[in-house]
């Protein structure tokens, strides 16, 4: 993954609409659900929510099925895990995250390191001011 391809996804995921389709999609697993179902669960018009699945479509974070009538979206995991890649390998000290392949599960796995504990991390309890 490229950071032209990061911030085209970025771009998708950063408006709260498509957010929480995002989130509830990752929820529903494979099987994903129907648009339908999306713009009931989130109160959201059904063209609202056409206009919010096609820029995540567009994107590549969410993918489509048709079966029947209805159109079936869910997380594209594969594109998903390909950025959060990006992030722990091309964005994160190597002190402070790391990725590695598990072999027997077949998973990425990411670690953290002294990222939490308050005697090490110096970002501890600090706030940004706006």
């Amino acid at each position: 993954m490229d950071i032209q391809e990061a911030i085209v996804m970025f771009d998708a995921l950063s408006q709260e609409t498509r957010l929480r389709v995002f989130r509830l999609l990752v929820k529903a697993g494979p099987e994903g659900l129907a648009a339908g179902v999306l713009s009931e669960r989130l109160g959201t018009p059904h063209n609202t929510m056409s206009f919010h699945l096609n820029h995540m479509s567009n994107a590549g974070v969410i993918d489509s099925r048709k079966e029947g009538r209805s159109v079936i979206y869910s997380a594209n995991f594969d594109v998903t895990r390909d950025l959060i890649t990006f992030l722990v390998k091309d964005c994160c000290s190597a002190e402070f995250a790391s990725i590695r392949d598990d072999s027997k599960s077949g998973c990425s796995i990411i670690e953290l390191a002294n990222c939490c504990d308050p005697e090490t991390s110096s970002n501890q309890g600090r706030r940004r001011k706006s």
